[in-house]
């Protein structure tokens, strides 16, 4: 292993930013220096060129010297794992003719005043790293970890009688008629579930995927109402459904747009070009994304306003974002330098982040994610609010809401989606696997606090706009081949990861389908079956393509190096059959996953919610004895 030392890596801002908080744990604790380190793993006995990687990572191989007193602490990727930073760079760097197996990049930073306290230095530690996706080192001869391959962790089959306890360890955030749901499938097909199917259950039966309160069924003041929540919102296009072409049916809404002529590549020579006049449209979405950004702001507004972008891509057999929105609505600001009189004290949710940390890393995680792939964001809303009840109640947006939503293109042609035919391939389109994001779909459908801690943070998605560029690339050039583009049906990885995107790809089309687990890009090579099937690894898609087309399509990926991987086929039987190494009509004894599709979208409990008008609160009249109307109406205007 090679060990070079590059430039600064922290601006003044962050460096000072980060410094403050650090203090708030050690008040003696001092940033005095931090760079970007690199670990290269060389190829064999070959030796990379020290000059070349010189260039290429503006670093030398002498490390800096360290103030007296201080102590170096290495921020790395999570050992164990394959950074995206990694797997861009390595390209890049053997690009250039350097014999190197992979490249990492990590932070060292310098500490003076390390607290004597053990307490106090891992509260340090845990300050100064993501744990999801981070490790920190003392030493660079650790770093040598990161290029291990740990053990693949292991399947777990859980008892009838244990799902109760089961759902609460692992933060599924079932309804108990839900567990007795399970019990009783299980029980007829005669075995144990095992972690995946569970984890697959409630990730796709989760409120955050199935809207259970939003089509509920409701009693109020005891009188059944005739509509649900979602019906009475869908009855708006049923009335007036002029100039909508899709609606609550798709990743995005699409309306009618006017005659356009596109300018883009030819597909045979890559060459552009302006193609005919065709009846063009507009996909429009806004969704939100609003637990991961109260646990982790800037990568849960990140990832928001990623995932709306993949929604629009995958909108019909494909559309072209074009911008973007963020909105947030947060409690109080409470600014420790600008105290406002209507900022009363009280307790805040020490599990999510304060509305003024979110207000200054979520606009920045949004708009990060919108520029660094490639498409403006436009416009946004903020707003705060807090309103005490009396009793020790208060309203308040301490869980935030982080609106995502956009703008996008769709050519009328490719509106409709075509299903897939028993035989086509199902293919992952993207990035890789990794222990991120998991059990986010349930995690955001339970109240806050419920779940434990390590949870809430391990359901929080990591970004990499790069890498959804890419698939974006791939999914133009299958829309610029027209009527024949290749794919035949897609959705976007999202809430669930592929256990919830795989199974909503198939039953859309009636079919089931068998997925060999081994062929599902991973850069963690420890992660067990649940964790592979069910993580929520940002900027993949999911695809039907015929088998005849794969080589085109597998083409199209290369020129934009975009990594794409066939990970099963769909068949005539609508079961689902996931396992390392299932084929068609070889189903593993040890299968993670044999179900009919009806236990994840047939009969499962349908909720219903009585309940009765509540008495309207009694406000106490407005007091203006002594109010300075001037002052007032600034503190109004002055509120967000």
């Amino acid at each position: 292993m090679m060990v070079l030392e590059g430039t600064s890596a922290l601006s003044p801002f962050r460096r000072e930013r980060l410094e403050s908080r650090l203090q708030s744990l050690a008040a003696d604790l001092r940033i005095t220096g931090a760079w970007h380190v690199y670990f290269i793993q060389t190829e064999g006995d070959a030796a990379p060129d020290p000059a070349i990687l010189s260039r290429i990572l503006e670093a030398q191989p002498a490390l800096a010297g360290r103030e007296d007193g201080a102590v170096s602490r290495f921020v790395v990727p999570r050992l164990g794992t394959l950074s995206p930073w990694s797997s861009k760079a390595t390209e890049l760097v053997r690009g250039a003719g350097q014999p190197i197996r992979r490249v990492e990049r990590g932070l060292r930073i310098d500490l003076a005043g390390w607290p004597a306290d053990a307490a106090a230095q891992e509260a340090v530690i845990r300050a100064l790293h993501d744990p999801m996706t981070q490790s920190v080192l003392a030493e660079t001869a650790q770093a040598q970890a990161l290029f291990s391959a740990p053990a693949r962790g292991e399947l777990e089959r859980i008892a009838l009688e244990d799902l109760e306890a089961a759902n609460s360890r692992l933060g599924l955030a079932m309804a108990q008629d839900e567990i007795d749901y399970l019990r009783q499938r299980f029980g007829a097909l005669g075995r144990k579930p095992s972690d995946v199917e569970l984890m697959m259950f409630a990730q796709a039966n989760s409120e955050h995927c199935r809207h259970k309160i939003f089509n509920a069924s409701w009693t109020i003041d005891g009188a059944d109402q005739s509509h649900s929540l979602f019906r009475m919102i869908k009855n708006t296009h049923q009335q007036t459904p002029q100039h909508t072409l899709s609606a609550y049916s798709d990743n995005a809404a699409v309306v009618a747009g006017f005659p356009a002529a596109r300018y883009r590549p030819d597909p045979a020579t890559g060459q552009y070009r302006s193609e005919a006049v065709v009846d063009s449209a507009f996909c429009i979405k806004v969704e939100t994304h609003n637990h991961p950004t109260a646990i982790a702001p800037f990568p849960g507004a990140a990832t928001g306003a990623g995932g709306e972008i993949r929604d629009e891509g995958a909108t019909g057999r494909g559309g072209k974002p074009k911008a973007g929105l963020t909105g947030f609505s947060v409690s109080h600001l409470r600014i420790p330098t600008l105290p406002q009189p209507w900022e009363a004290p009280r307790a805040l949710n020490p599990r999510m982040a304060p509305a003024l940390d979110i207000m200054l890393d979520g606009p920045l995680g949004g708009a990060a994610f919108n520029n660094e792939f490639g498409r403006p964001n436009l416009l946004g809303y903020f707003r705060s609010f807090e309103l005490p009840e009396g009793e020790g109640l208060t309203r308040a947006y301490d869980k935030p809401i982080m609106l995502a939503g956009g703008l996008g293109a769709i050519d009328q042609n490719q509106v409709e989606k075509l299903r897939l035919q028993p035989g086509d391939a199902v293919i992952v389109l993207g990035g890789p696997a990794m222990l991120i994001g998991l059990g986010g779909g349930a995690a955001s459908s339970v109240a806050s606090g419920e779940s434990a801690e390590d949870l809430d943070f391990a359901s929080v998605q990591r970004d990499n706009p790069e890498m959804e560029r890419r698939c974006q690339e791939v999914i133009d050039r299958c829309v610029a081949l027209g009527l024949d583009n290749p794919i035949r049906w897609f959705h976007d990885v999202g809430a669930g990861g592929l256990s919830n995107a795989i199974p909503e790809l198939l039953h859309d089309s009636g079919v089931g389908g068998v997925i060999d687990l081994g062929k599902v890009p991973a850069d963690d090579p420890s992660l067990s079956p649940m964790q592979l099937w069910c993580n929520e690894s940002q900027e993949r898609y999911v695809l039907g393509v015929p088998q005849a087309r794969l080589a085109e399509f597998a083409a199209l990926c290369a020129r934009e190096r975009c990594p794409f991987a066939a990970v099963g086929v769909a068949t005539a039987e609508e079961r689902l059959v996931v396992a390392y190494g299932a084929t068609v009509g070889n189903t593993p004894a040890d299968a993670p996953i044999d179900l009919p599709m009806d236990v994840l979208f047939g009969k499962a409990p349908k909720m219903h919610r009585d309940t009765v008008h509540p008495a309207a609160p009694r406000w106490p009249a407005l007091k203006t004895a002594g109010l300075d109307l001037h002052e007032a109406g600034l503190r109004v205007l002055a509120h967000p």
